[in-house]
């Protein structure tokens, strides 16, 4: 279509926000061409011709827009190069009732699975008030993987950066839940929001996960009836301890009664366990997982290099424990797992801050010691179910 047919800078709003609402427009034909405003339900759409690269159209107008409280997008539709500005919505909207449900749920399925499998005495088949007993177990499980995302949400608010509230997984599993997630649909302004946001959760949820280690050591271990090890339908699951919990043990004189199968860590501790594979799992560099954002951030492009190989060495290190280690297939099948979603998190690909400058020295530093940290909390074989 061409510029006779155009309606111009109409500035008609139809159900949404009005043209008048964005930069002022004279801002934006320093890099893009406008020949056309239209207002979209909430959408501004901008029609015209990129001056320069649009990956600098993007780099130059995104601060202009975010100031005015808008996320941009450049796009081609039917042929057109176009900007679209969608009002940024960073706050909480009401209540996040999808949010409260998931989070009820979760702590009602680390409940059943800590009076479940956890806490020896309880029996919540034969009496469900049991599952109330084992509020400890739930409280330290959530607790963890609850400060862990609000550091990424406080974050993500501090670069003004949309993102939701956590969204619990409930599921039961070993410990009742599959972990949290948030969502984040704002752009990344550049490679500092990037780091911080994606480092903000390990070093947040390890803090957590130091302290409730700590009480949980401090707590009287569980017991198990001796005659209970002699059924042949029992089930006995052992857990691999990370160096991190390796040390806070020793550092406080607490032990972790590892060749005593009728006595058990509290499960408090299994809380905090939790935490340290959940942050192992997090900082794998590779995709959007918190790894990828800070190892994008600290090298650029040379991650997509380090995110191919990591789903090979995941892969390694299952065949290696299978075959030299000899160790079965449900102590390894973690490692297969992780491979195989390691390969679809690395074809995906990480994300694109707009300004792609180099991050500065001490959020370097601060990312090699978050992935030392992660090391801390690495188990060869995290938990082996035999029975």
């Amino acid at each position: 279509m061409d510029d006779g047919d155009r309606s111009g800078f109409d500035g008609t709003e139809r159900n949404g926000r009005s043209p008048a609402d964005g930069p002022p427009i004279d801002r934006i034909e320093s890099v893009f061409a406008v020949y056309e405003v239209r207002s979209e339900d909430d959408q501004i759409v901008y029609y015209g011709d990129p001056l320069t690269h649009p990956e600098r159209v993007m780099r130059d107008l995104w601060p202009t827009f975010n100031d005015r409280g808008y996320d941009l997008e450049f796009e081609r539709r039917h042929g057109e190069y176009v900007l679209v500005a969608e009002p940024a919505t960073r706050g909480i909207d009401g209540i996040p009732w999808t949010n409260v449900v998931l989070l009820l749920a979760t702590v009602a399925s680390t409940l059943f699975v800590g009076s479940w499998w956890w806490y020896p005495a309880l029996d919540p088949f034969a009496n469900p008030t049991d599952l109330l007993h084992a509020w400890p177990f739930s409280l330290a499980i959530l607790g963890v993987l609850m400060v862990h995302e609000m550091g990424h949400y406080v974050m993500s608010r501090f670069h003004r950066v949309e993102a939701s509230l956590p969204y619990f997984i409930p599921i039961p599993t070993l410990i009742g839940t599959m972990g949290a997630v948030i969502r984040m649909k704002g752009r990344m302004p550049d490679r500092k929001a990037l780091f911080d946001i994606g480092v903000a959760g390990p070093l947040a949820g390890l803090v957590a996960t130091v302290v409730v280690s700590v009480i949980g050591l401090h707590l009287p271990p569980v017991t198990v009836d001796p005659a209970l090890l002699q059924n042949p339908d029992a089930v006995r699951i052992e857990l691999g301890y990370p160096p991190l919990l390796e040390l806070l043990a020793a550092a406080f004189d607490q032990p972790l009664y590892r060749d005593d199968p009728t006595t058990g860590v509290n499960p408090v501790v299994i809380g905090a366990w939790v935490g340290m594979f959940v942050t192992f799992l997090n900082l794998i560099p590779v995709g959007q997982l918190d790894g990828g954002h800070i190892l994008r951030a600290m090298t650029g492009e040379f991650h997509d290099t380090v995110a191919a190989l990591v789903p090979g060495a995941l892969f390694v290190l299952a065949g290696y424990l299978y075959y030299v280690q000899e160790y079965t297939v449900n102590a390894v099948s973690v490692w297969i797992i992780w491979g195989l979603l390691t390969t679809v998190f690395a074809s995906a690909g990480a994300a694109t801050p707009i300004r792609d400058d180099r991050l500065g020295t001490g959020r370097t530093v601060l990312g090699v010691v978050t992935f030392g940290l992660g090391l801390l909390c690495f188990m060869p074989v995290p938990v082996m179910v035999i029975g």
